[in-house]
């Protein structure tokens, strides 16, 4: 008898199994995002349905499952949309309206769609100027800007602090300067917020002057300088080395002397790289220093190169004020130089000054 009835209780366990893997996919098709009103469905994924639709398209040949069951690509680029947008943990996300998941297919639809984006998109949204036809452009940007700085800017270039659990290796150096574990990310972006190229790769601990003298974009510039192309740079703030290439304001000027004017033209003009990490974490909440990222330092580059793509899709609806809806308050990078600059660097920024500033 005791036999019997331990299978019959073993019966109604898997019965209850079944039946709750059942609701959660019915309430998945019956929950459908996008009957949403357009600026419900924003404030929940942060997009517009059109947007989300072409994300899908270009997805869709690497998210589609081949069983019947399978979770469709909608659901999995929803589902990643709305744990980028509000950092939460990943079972509290499977419960809310449209999704209907378990934590650990929650889980996979991360990982997966934020590995696609990676492989399909990242390139082709988030490009650095790299022809002549792209820099001038670029320049072009940088001199109908409301803040203007002299002419042969095209980007703005600061880092910023992405906060994450403490990693198993080399924990040490995940460590920042403000006490807890994070990546040091380096954007660069023009004036309208657009990013132009990211660097998702190294240790809280390491300082931005570092991640610079080992980023492939500081290589670019310097090769295009060496052939001849001397008045392109970008503009950045004391915590980077003065560089023919890049830009930086001069320590201790008076005010009303060349030199302040210069400083103050170069500080209003990189304004933008500082609005851009307020309005990037304040959209993509994950990326905040209140939603620590429960991943390795390596998946969580691969997050932050994702929400830069996003990023630059929103940049395209002109729906929205970007600057408006989401955003989260700033905080100001160490600004410690010790690198003392070239000879070149400084004859370089004297000409500037000289030029513009006199």
């Amino acid at each position: 008898m005791a036999f019997e009835y331990l299978a019959y209780v073993l019966s109604q366990d898997e019965e209850i199994i079944s039946s709750s893997s059942v609701d959660r996919r019915l309430l998945r098709e019956v929950d459908n995002p996008f009957d949403l009103a357009a600026t419900e469905f924003r404030n929940l994924y942060r997009l517009t349905p059109d947007l989300v639709e072409d994300i899908v398209s270009q997805l869709d040949s690497q998210l589609r499952g081949r069983r019947i069951t399978a979770i469709t690509t909608e659901k999995q680029v929803l589902t990643a949309l709305r744990f980028f947008a509000t950092g939460c943990y990943q079972r509290p996300v499977g419960e809310q309206w449209g999704i209907s998941m378990s934590q650990s297919s929650v889980s996979r639809c991360i990982h997966r769609v934020t590995d696609a984006i990676n492989r399909t998109m990242f390139l082709a949204k988030v490009r650095f100027p790299m022809t002549q036809i792209e820099r001038q452009a670029a320049k072009e940007i940088f001199a109908s800007a409301s803040a203007p700085f002299v002419g042969g800017t095209i980007g703005a270039i600061d880092c910023t602090h992405v906060s994450i659990m403490s990693p198993k290796h080399h924990e040490e150096a995940y460590v920042n300067h403000h006490g807890y574990h994070s990546i040091n990310v380096q954007m660069i972006c023009d004036p309208n917020l657009k990013i132009l190229a990211v660097n998702a790769k190294y240790p809280g601990a390491r300082h931005d002057s570092f991640i610079w003298s080992s980023s492939a974009v500081r290589r670019v510039m310097q090769r295009s300088f060496e052939n001849g192309n001397h008045n392109v740079f970008l503009i950045g703030d004391s915590g980077y080395p003065l560089e023919p290439w890049l830009m930086t304001p001069l320590p201790n000027q008076p005010e009303g002397c060349p030199k302040f004017r210069y400083n103050e033209a170069l500080c209003k003009a990189r304004n933008p790289v500082e609005r851009l990490f307020g309005v990037l974490k304040g959209t993509w909440r994950c990326l905040s220093q209140q939603r620590t990222l429960l991943y390795d330092p390596g998946f969580t580059g691969k997050v932050v190169n994702a929400c830069t793509v996003l990023h630059n899709l929103r940049l395209g609806d002109q729906t929205y004020d970007p600057e408006t809806e989401f955003l989260e308050p700033r905080t100001h990078s160490s600004n410690v130089n010790q690198d003392a600059p070239s000879s070149t660097a400084k004859r370089v920024q004297d000409r500037l000054i000289a030029n513009y500033f006199t």
